[in-house]
């Protein structure tokens, strides 16, 4: 560690990132971001990891969600304010469940970065950069747009820092009331074809309410009852970016990445000798690397041994994205060798990246009943092993898109093409995430019986 500074992570191979044309203005914009406030503060960031590492004890469970990558064209209030609501009713309902805290952390205020599976894409014959997330370049196939613009680094910080105060704005100012988040259930089961199913959860949720307000308890004279905390997250793809937002804490000399609370190392960018891996080991903040079914357990073994050299819970979280028929196979010996050396570390289910399939009409799209199998399958593995599902991790939004089949009102292949919004990967909608929540809480009551 004595080696390591902010910088030092430019001294090793990359794997995707742009190529911006104008160096000198690269390096302006990075100095702009290096003077500006961090968008969140170290204290935060050490709450949540104490929070962690309960969840890698099996104290807690961790709600990992958002949007597969955020735009600039459709920033608003009224989207935030959808996503924060869903995550406050799946956490409600898992938190009721499984009888244990939700640690909720949103993939928002910073996921603007996305990896691609190639440099290049072609439509028609034509050739342009890919596509790599508003933070880099703009959605619409032309050279223009294409073409990476470091200014759009500033405002990527701008949107992040507007998105996390109208964040922290619902978090304290009524929103997160368990009682308007037990009536939006209400209202989700009540409307829902499959209402039997989940109706006998939600029902008891309200009864707990009413019996703790008969006790005295009540919003007016208790902050949790009214008020929640949600942290954030994202991908942190852009080096140059999180490199200008990592400041030493004046409490403690450690160095934090403020660009959010949580960061993560994606499946294309953890090889052990690259720069991703180098910059992510001198941060303090709680760290997470996605897990896919070509990790080995040696390498799995010594990409904690980077990351988390001091063995210390809370500090990395393993979000494995290997699809639901392959996880059983592959999960197993990962779990066992990390047992077997007395790690600890979170493990965390990404039921999305490895059920994505085109459709017949060319649209990529998610399977919901693959997404749960997936999870259910997560949950048998750990509890086979003796170890603790500690949380998924999905790609979400408040709003009611058809991108994702399946689910309790039926979406089929044919839907898809009424509001497939996603710039990038498809979505769980308001609906389907719900849905999703209310069946994890039978496991997670099962699992924790």
């Amino acid at each position: 560690m004595n080696t390591w500074t902010p910088q030092s992570w430019r001294a090793f191979p990359i794997q995707q990132q742009p190529h911006y044309d104008d160096p000198a203005l690269l390096a302006t914009v990075e100095q702009q971001l290096h003077s500006f406030p961090p968008l969140v503060f170290a204290q935060e960031t050490r709450d949540l990891f104490s929070q962690l590492g309960q969840v890698a004890e099996g104290n807690a469970f961790l709600l990992q969600g958002g949007d597969c990558a955020e735009s600039f064209s459709n920033f608003n209030a009224p989207k935030i304010r959808d996503t924060f609501k869903v995550l406050l009713q799946m956490a409600v309902v898992m938190t009721f469940a499984g009888g244990c805290p939700v640690v909720k952390v949103a993939r928002m205020a910073g996921q603007y970065a996305k990896p691609r599976s190639s440099d290049l894409e072609s439509i028609d014959g034509i050739s342009l950069p890919s596509y790599r997330g508003d933070i880099v370049n703009s959605f619409e196939f032309t050279e223009a747009a294409r073409k990476p613009d470091p200014n759009r680094l500033l405002t990527a910080y701008h949107h992040s820092a507007a998105t996390l105060n109208l964040l922290r704005a619902f978090a304290q100012g009524g929103l997160a009331d368990l009682h308007q988040v037990s009536r939006w259930n209400m209202g989700f089961v009540e409307s829902n074809p499959l209402k039997g199913r989940y109706q006998d959860i939600a029902q008891r949720i309200q009864e707990a309410l009413r019996f703790m307000e008969i006790c005295g308890i009540s919003a007016q004279n208790s902050p949790s009852i009214r008020e929640t905390t949600l942290y954030t997250s994202h991908e942190a793809l852009l080096l140059n970016y999180e490199e200008a937002l990592t400041r030493r804490d004046s409490l403690t000399g450690l160095w934090y990445d403020c660009s959010a609370h949580m960061v993560w190392i994606g499946e294309r960018t953890r090889q052990l000798d690259h720069a991703h891996i180098e910059f992510f080991r001198g941060i303090h903040n709680p760290i997470g690397v996605k897990v896919g079914p070509g990790m080995d357990e040696l390498d799995l073994i010594r990409l904690i041994d980077q990351l988390n050299p001091d063995n210390i819970p809370g500090r990395l979280t393993l979000i494995t994205r290997m699809g639901a028929d392959k996880l059983a196979d592959k999960l197993p010996a990962l779990v066992r060798r990390v047992q077997r050396e007395g790690r600890k570390v979170v493990w965390s289910s990404d039921p999305m990246h490895g059920n994505t399939v085109k459709a017949s009409n060319d649209y990529k799209t998610r399977d919901f009943e693959a997404i749960l199998r997936e999870i259910r399958n997560f949950f048998a593995v750990h509890q086979a092993e003796g170890s603790h599902a500690g949380g998924i991790h999905l790609e979400m939004t408040g709003e009611h898109v058809t991108e994702c089949t399946g689910g309790a009102y039926g979406l089929s292949e044919n839907d898809l093409s009424q509001r497939y919004f996603t710039q990038c990967d498809p979505r769980l909608n308001a609906d389907q995430v719900l849905e999703l929540a209310f069946l994890i809480a039978d496991t997670l009551q099962s699992v924790r019986k």
